[in-house]
């Protein structure tokens, strides 16, 4: 474990995404729980902060990557004059890296070499420990131990993620609050990680069946869209779509109402995790134990680690931790009644 010292300020830069600065802000109120005098300064894009927006004790600086070379610049006037005691460097990214060339920190501390790409141990002065197949969350808690938190803290993780009474009424009025409501998140950034449209319908049809009210919620981009209208077309059962309606806040309290989450390697799942909704994740490009919705890995179904060993010619265990697979069609290797399985294993256990 890290030496724990008085720190008066540190600086977290993880710009993206969705799913990963959920993941670091267990990390980061961990941290504020061993450090409570400490300020903290998060750079963060700009979607990402929209979620984040009001995190308590936590000031964001926004890095907005659209900019281009001015968002560098943007970053240096922002951070003029600043010096802080740590860089808590959570991103391996070349533009991340660049960007951790501007901040001024007596000790800046980034991933193992192991994990480090793209230059990134050029811009930093420390490492943290190596870690064993660590999920992406356990790996942003290499920071946190590194400043003298204990990892039992792994056992009782919670969240605190601020939003409006605006946006409790709004998500109410879809979803009330401990209703029994299944929400599909159907779409991830990249087409080949979702699930076939007709598939999503059956598991709908499936929960309605069982008395639930099915909801689809997602981000304002086309292929959420068109996902979304296929995934009606196909369904027999009443849709609630709330698919491009909601902001970041709003659809996460929609997350926290409901019963529980389907959804493939996307944002949503990991904001449901953050709200204590059950998620029932479909995985095949990824390793669902280090991107799996982190406290319901055991209702994953994935084909993630058939087809590693198809391509690879060995198993997870003993390849580079976190390597994908490719192939366009691999999400159709999962059946719907695999599925329905997970589906009545989560309702039984979750009594819901």
């Amino acid at each position: 474990m890290g030496v724990a010292v008085s720190l008066q300020s540190i600086c977290v830069l993880r710009l993206s995404a969705i799913g990963d600065v959920c993941h670091a802000v267990a990390a980061v109120q961990a941290i504020q729980r061993k450090h409570p005098q400490a300020k903290i300064t998060w750079i963060i894009g700009k979607i990402e902060k929209m979620l984040l927006d009001g995190l308590p004790n936590v000031e964001f600086v926004v890095f907005d990557k659209s900019k281009g070379r001015g968002a560098f610049k943007q970053l240096q006037q922002d951070l003029a004059g600043k010096e802080f005691d740590v860089l808590l460097h959570m991103q391996v990214a070349l533009r991340a890296n660049w960007a951790a060339k501007y901040i001024n920190a007596k000790r800046k501390i980034g991933f193992d070499r192991d994990r480090a790409k793209e230059l990134h141990t050029l811009f930093t002065k420390e490492r943290i420990a190596p870690q064993i197949e660590p999920h992406v969350l356990e790996g942003f808690f290499g920071f946190a131990q590194k400043l003298g938190v204990s990892l039992s803290e792994l056992d009782h993780l919670s969240w605190n993620i601020p939003v409006s009474d605006d946006d409790i009424t709004f998500a109410n009025s879809h979803i009330a609050p401990k209703s029994k409501t299944f929400v599909i998140s159907p779409a991830a950034s990249k087409k080949e990680r979702n699930w076939l449209p007709e598939r999503y319908a059956a598991l709908a049809d499936y929960a309605a069946d069982k008395g639930f009210k099915v909801v689809l919620c997602g981000g304002p981009a086309p292929i959420d869209r068109e996902l979304g209208d296929a995934i009606q077309e196909y369904a027999e059962t009443e849709i609630v779509d709330l698919i491009g309606k909601t902001s970041l806040k709003q659809m996460l309290v929609c997350l926290k109402n409901a019963s529980l989450v389907l959804a493939p390697d996307t944002g949503p799942a990991h904001m449901a995790v953050t709200q204590g909704t059950p998620v029932l994740g479909i995985y095949a490009h990824s390793n669902p134990k280090r991107t799996g919705p982190y406290l319901y890995q055991d209702y994953v179904t994935e084909v993630y680690h058939r087809n590693l060993f198809l391509q690879k010619g060995d198993s997870a265990e003993n390849l580079k931790w976190g390597v994908r697979v490719k192939g366009a069609e691999l999400m159709g290797q999962i059946m719907v009644d695999q599925v329905k399985i997970q589906f009545d294993r989560l309702v039984q256990d979750f009594e819901l």
